[in-house]
């Protein structure tokens, strides 16, 4: 039987990677919204873009790339720590990630 600090400990444990795993989608839906405002507009096909365009591009996702950054090597490396059970979440929010960026990359 397991003591009450033990089951608060596990309890935590399964819910925060799930809610990590929240807080990735919704920072990844950031992120492509904030990196849509440098899409190409389809109609202007064959015009040379505006020189400062890729700066207006990453300083609109700069902070919410630092921000889960920073979050994410955090959360892996709780991983290391600890049991590796919500390592998938975590793979699951790099799976996240990579489609944000492939989404982005696919309109420039």
């Amino acid at each position: 039987m397991r003591s009450a600090l033990e089951q608060y400990k596990h309890f935590f444990a399964r819910r925060s990677g799930l809610t990590l795993l929240a807080v990735n989608v919704i920072g990844a839906i950031v992120y492509v919204v904030r990196a849509s405002a440098a899409w190409a507009i389809p109609q202007e096909h064959g015009e040379v873009p505006i020189t400062g365009e890729p700066f207006v591009w990453f300083l609109g996702i700069m902070p919410v790339v630092i921000v889960f950054l920073l979050l994410n090597l955090f959360w892996g490396a709780m991983l290391l720590n600890r049991r590796w059970r919500n390592g998938y979440f975590w793979l699951m929010s790099a799976a996240v990630w990579f489609i944000a960026v492939w989404i982005d990359f696919a309109h420039h």
